[in-house]
């Protein structure tokens, strides 16, 4: 009798449980469409801001508008902060957002938002590469096959031409700023695994926010900035650094970072898809093989790491 009525509980109980289920995983699908919409917005509103404020004011203002949203993030993990915590944050704040935000930023005054999205999708792979030369990893043949055809993607972007103009800096801006995400993930993973998500980007955009802060003052536009340029900045630092890594904290906790991770292949498709509704950039066959070269490099690496799981 006690194990029928265990059994009778259980399955009340599942039932009760199956729809909340099933709203939490509608509830992260969407989460995970906004947060790629966000990010490949980024590269829109990059595109349009850029060319009045310049690629380092630009970035210091979208990371002090970030990081005053983050902030509460590491005063909540303060006790658990340490001497040495201070170091990692500048180098991987270093890596992780002031170097890479102004390479994009200095891409968007050049090429079409696109190029940025699409290069941006190397990160992973970077990752996996950064994590075989510098610390020893092991990788499958597959996810090798990945990161060889996702370099074969970005040669392929980098050799395009549009509207007669040549797209090879920005691309290779974005792959740089792609392989210093690559190299500041490995090293967060490693040396401030006791921290907080929040914390760490809080910590590590703040660092970046004082690097950025004196070079930003020394070439700060003379001209006046246009009302659409400043609302593009701030929607940057505000709502695609901000409010993105905050719902990026959330949906690892609910689903994990392998599944939070699939937003990426999100970006590319929204950056391309704003850049064309709202700026008329229209996609080129060299994009749009590239992004399938680039992406489907990224799937592939992702399909072997869940399989390894």
């Amino acid at each position: 009798m006690s194990e029928a009525n265990d059994a009778t509980t259980a399955n009340g109980a599942a039932d009760r449980a199956a729809p909340v289920a099933t709203r939490r995983d509608w509830l992260s699908i969407g989460e995970l469409l906004l947060l790629g919409a966000i990010w490949g917005g980024s590269f829109l509103f990059m595109r349009v801001a850029a060319g009045d404020f310049g690629p380092v004011a630009l970035v210091e203002t979208r990371l002090f508008f970030g990081v005053l949203l983050l902030l509460p993030f590491l005063w909540r993990a303060r006790a658990q902060l340490r001497r040495r915590h201070a170091g990692w944050f500048a180098l991987i704040g270093a890596l992780n957002s002031a170097i890479p935000f102004v390479l994009f930023a200095w891409g968007a005054e050049r090429a079409p938002a696109g190029i940025g999205a699409i290069s941006n999708s190397m990160t992973v792979l970077f990752t996996i590469l950064v994590g075989v030369v510098a610390f020893g990893e092991r990788i499958g043949a597959w996810r090798a096959v990945a990161v060889v055809g996702g370099f074969v993607g970005v040669v392929v972007l980098a050799s395009g031409r549009i509207a007669g103009a040549d797209v090879g800096q920005a691309a290779l801006a974005g792959t740089l700023a792609s392989l210093c995400y690559g190299i500041a993930i490995n090293l967060a993973r490693r040396y401030l695994a006791d921290l907080p998500p929040g914390a760490i980007a809080a910590g590590t955009l703040g660092c970046s926010t004082l690097f950025v802060a004196p070079l930003a003052v020394w070439l700060w536009p003379a001209t006046p900035i246009p009302l659409r340029s400043w609302v593009c900045a701030i929607t940057l630092g505000v709502i695609c650094t901000g409010f993105a890594y905050a719902l990026m904290y959330r949906l690892v906790q609910r689903i994990g970072a392998t599944r939070a991770s699939t937003t990426t292949y999100l970006i590319p498709l929204f950056g391309v898809a704003w850049a064309w509704l709202f700026l008329g950039e229209q996609p080129t066959a060299t994009m749009l093989i590239a992004g399938v070269l680039i992406l489907g490099s990224v799937i592939l690496s992702q399909r072997e790491r869940a399989k390894a799981a």
